[in-house]
């Protein structure tokens, strides 16, 4: 679907396409190490070509609300959700801000730096959402950069597919100086 899917619009860089399985299949599954065992309702920010959002639904089987802003994107998501049979997850075609609810687990992958990204989505966050976010070799530089003005409990963790690449699991996480949600 994907590979089809990408001959009409650009979902994923064509040099990656010969390594789909590892750089993007692999990458996105391995957010559920440090998921699992968290709540039910999971939301996946900038969900694009079903990276993370869809990989995790089919996985998990979680509650899975895909944000994805731009309409062909969002239209190619729904036709997974269909072909696919995730009754669990469905598309919110708008950008997050206008999302509302509450959500366990925040993933997003390629859509901003760490403190843009907390700032997008703590109003769909509780006292026990968990932020699961891949990042590159930058992740832990953004890491500190959002320390400036966040505060929660942070770590970094190896990713399995790119020794550079980190994974950022973020936990109580608040503006400094303000309660959050």
């Amino acid at each position: 679907m994907l590979r089809e899917e990408n001959e009409r619009q650009n979902l994923i860089a064509r040099s990656t396409l010969e390594t789909l399985w590892d750089r993007h299949l692999i990458d996105s599954a391995q957010l559920m190490r440090f998921g699992a065992a968290e709540g039910g309702r999971w939301v996946d920010v900038g969900s694009g070509a079903g990276f993370p959002g869809i990989v995790l639904s089919i996985l998990a089987g979680k509650s899975m609300m895909l944000v994805e802003p731009r309409k062909l994107r969002a239209d190619f998501l729904q036709r997974c959700i269909e072909q696919l049979d995730l009754p669990n997850s469905e598309v919110f075609p708008h950008k997050v801000e206008r999302l509302q609810g509450s959500f366990d687990v925040v993933t997003a992958r390629a859509v901003a730096p760490v403190d843009r990204l907390f700032a997008m989505t703590l109003h769909l966050a509780h006292g026990g959402t968990r932020w699961i976010l891949p990042k590159g070799r930058n992740g832990a530089k953004e890491l500190a950069d959002a320390r400036r003005a966040w505060q929660g409990r942070f770590r970094t963790e190896a990713s399995i597919t790119d020794p550079e690449a980190v994974v950022l699991v973020a936990d109580g996480v608040k503006p400094k100086g303000g309660t959050g949600r």
